[in-house]
């Protein structure tokens, strides 16, 4: 094996620190890159479920909230 025991291959002469916590943000970045985009896509497909039938928004039926129609009300 390259080092002789655990206590070398964590201080790694010195650099365990450094090299170590890079593999972490390494490891996070990768995993959020990963867990984001399923996240995101649960939760369109959950809104476009729950989404009203006829192909109109809240926004369309009610003119409160700034639709097209608030203008013509």
């Amino acid at each position: 094996m390259y080092f002789d025991s655990l206590t070398a291959a964590w201080d790694m002469a010195g650099h365990g620190p450094y090299v170590w916590s890079a593999y972490a943000i390494t490891l996070a970045v990768v995993a959020s890159l990963i867990i984001l985009p399923h996240r995101r896509a649960r939760r369109a497909q959950q809104l476009l479920v729950r989404a009203p039938s006829g192909g109109t928004s809240d926004a369309d039926q009610d003119p409160t909230k700034g639709g097209d129609n608030a203008s013509q009300a």
